[in-house]
């Protein structure tokens, strides 16, 4: 295999299917935790509904951290590609008008993650929001704000 930046290696042999679930993980620039301001992770939360009401995906679980989101989604009328610039796109849009900042967001690209079909959604939903206890940012799942799953 050719020796491609990271960003390219993300891409390499991507397929989206709809209909699929897959785990959708995203990183800020330079791992800035712009996200532990609650009211900008507010606006993650709304484009993932926003994804969900315009039939591009249905979300299953999230959780946004300081610095990247997890979410589980299965996939509807959209690719991966355009799922994950429309979303980041528009996440940077709305936090630079409400943060008063401006500039790239993101790093770029993102990792995915088909699931096979014989994988516990449960348990990967469980494990998705249970980022936030592992970074040790709460000591009870409860106490952290940013986080959903369809199953709870």
């Amino acid at each position: 295999m050719p020796n491609l930046p990271a960003s390219h290696k993300l891409r390499t042999g991507r397929y989206a299917e709809p209909n699929r679930i897959y785990l959708l993980t995203t990183i800020t620039l330079d791992r800035a935790p712009i996200f532990a301001d609650f009211a900008l992770g507010r606006l993650v939360v709304h484009q993932f509904r926003r994804a969900q009401d315009i039939g591009l995906a249905n979300s299953l679980a999230w959780v946004v951290m300081p610095d990247h989101f997890h979410w589980l989604i299965e996939l509807e009328n959209c690719s991966l590609r355009k799922l994950m610039r429309q979303t980041k796109s528009l996440i940077t849009r709305e936090v630079n008008l409400s943060s008063r900042r401006s500039g790239p967001l993101w790093q770029q690209g993102y990792h995915d993650r088909a699931l096979r079909r014989e994988e516990d959604l449960v348990t990967l939903a469980r494990y998705v929001v249970a980022n936030p206890l592992r970074a040790g940012l709460v000591e009870k799942l409860g106490n952290y704000p940013l986080w959903d799953a369809i199953w709870v």
